[in-house]
């Protein structure tokens, strides 16, 4: 496969957003969309598309430690089909967890502290999700 890969670390308050290619198979945080409303969010996605022409999406889906899906994992779902209905590309759903455990840990290896820093926390587990979906 070619091309560019969005990933997107999907919460309520903010969404991660990575970005990578299958020729290099390595992610890039991207930004952070700190929106509540769909319609700036997607406004903003769809201008990540139009800079970026992804071949394809990648939705982080939240489990528990046991894999059991939660609340927000059918949130996630939902963005995920959302994503595939507006823009046409496909969008597959990875299991995210601990992403952000570890986009933590990276956080504050840099020196930085996690709490002034929530959306670097978010576009880093985004960058987690995309490089666990280029290794399998």
């Amino acid at each position: 496969m070619k091309g560019s890969v969005l990933a997107f670390d999907f919460g309520l308050k903010r969404i991660g957003v990575a970005v990578g290619d299958w020729e290099t198979r390595t992610a890039h945080p991207l930004e952070t969309i700190v929106e509540e409303a769909n319609d700036p969010r997607f406004a903003r996605i769809e201008d990540l598309i139009a800079e970026w022409r992804p071949v394809e999406l990648v939705v982080g889906l939240p489990m528990s430690l046991e894999g059991e899906e939660h609340e927000l994992s059918k949130r996630c779902r939902r963005f995920a089909n959302q994503l595939h209905g507006r823009f046409g590309l496909p969008a597959h759903l990875v299991d995210e967890r601990l992403t952000s455990v570890e986009a933590e840990s990276r956080l504050r290896e840099m020196g930085r502290s996690v709490r002034n820093n929530k959306s670097a926390v978010d576009s880093l587990a985004a960058q987690e999700i995309l490089q666990d979906y280029f290794s399998k």
